[in-house]
């Protein structure tokens, strides 16, 4: 795996939130989005393996079934306002979106986490075709391996993936999980 030169104390105090909120961690090569095969069996939260992994020079990646994770990637094309998006539907069901941890990505759009109910099986949906609406990926612990997002203190492209709502994973709201399920 490619290495960074050095990693910062901003990247490992964003890894330490992630993991203090309960999110397990596994490496991805420095400066990529795509992780090397087999990585659901490297993600973790074991103390043990933990300092490693928090001052490696490597991007950092949070695999959903290990972290008990749904969390909506809300991705920004055009200037579109994709959280306002996901804020209107949350209205016009008279429900509200809690807040949550939340990751700004390098393109602007934002990764909402959310706990996973127990038994949960939402899988990843990609191209923004879910029932929430357009430009909302979703990434879940799914029936097998689960998905994946890139964590916080990641760098791609020279942009860095930025916690930006430092709040506890919030659970899933009932208004989500029933929307994604019946997609």
């Amino acid at each position: 795996m490619r290495l960074r030169d050095s990693v910062s104390a901003t990247d490992t105090e964003a890894r330490l939130r992630a993991v203090a909120r309960g999110l397990a961690l596994f490496p991805i090569p420095a400066g990529a989005r795509v992780p090397e095969p087999g990585w659901q069996h490297l993600a973790t939260l074991n103390p043990a393996e933990l300092p490693e992994l928090l001052s490696a020079a490597c991007n950092i990646g949070i695999g959903c079934r290990a972290s008990h994770a749904v969390v909506l990637d809300l991705d920004v094309h055009g200037g579109e306002d994709v959280l306002g998006t996901l804020a209107s539907l949350a209205d016009q069901l008279g429900e509200t979106l809690p807040g949550t941890f939340t990751v700004a990505t390098p393109s602007g759009g934002r990764h909402l986490y959310f706990r996973a109910p127990m038994g949960c099986t939402i899988g990843s949906v990609s191209g923004g075709r879910t029932a929430l609406g357009p430009g909302i990926d979703v990434r879940g612990p799914g029936r097998r391996s689960g998905g994946y997002l890139v964590g916080p203190g990641s760098i791609v492209g020279g942009l860095p993936y930025l916690i930006v709502q430092d709040a506890p994973v919030a659970p899933l709201p009932d208004w989500i999980a029933d929307r994604l399920a019946s997609s």
